[in-house]
């Protein structure tokens, strides 16, 4: 059972130690994912004590993933918003508001971290 453990986790180590498989998540998503693995891998060998420190370490740094996305997604709505209004006033002719619109979707889509 311990060999099953450790093939787990070194199968994780594997998988999320690559920087281009996560390229665009956060760093916590990853955690939350290799900590999560180890936790079911020490569950299905009957490690309580083992598998409840690594899903709290999960749950940590899942919340945390939350707000991240939660931010970046807040930036994509204002964006989105600055958007329509410079296709609105570039429909009008106001070249000038429209490209100031369109500068300050720039500045959220950089802020959204996508």
């Amino acid at each position: 059972m311990m060999l099953k453990t450790i093939l787990h986790c070194c199968c994780l180590s594997l998988i999320f130690s690559s920087p281009t498989i996560f390229a665009a998540d956060s760093g916590h998503t990853s955690e939350a994912m290799v900590h999560a693995g180890m936790a079911q891998a020490h569950g299905e060998d009957g490690h309580a004590k083992m598998a409840l420190e690594h899903a709290r370490e999960s749950l940590e740094h899942a919340k945390m993933a939350e707000q991240e996305h939660a931010a970046a997604h807040k930036h994509m709505t204002e964006a989105i918003s600055h958007l329509n209004q410079a296709v609105e006033h570039a429909e009008m002719g106001h070249e000038k508001v429209s490209a100031k619109h369109m500068e300050q979707a720039i500045g959220h889509m950089r802020r959204s971290g996508h």
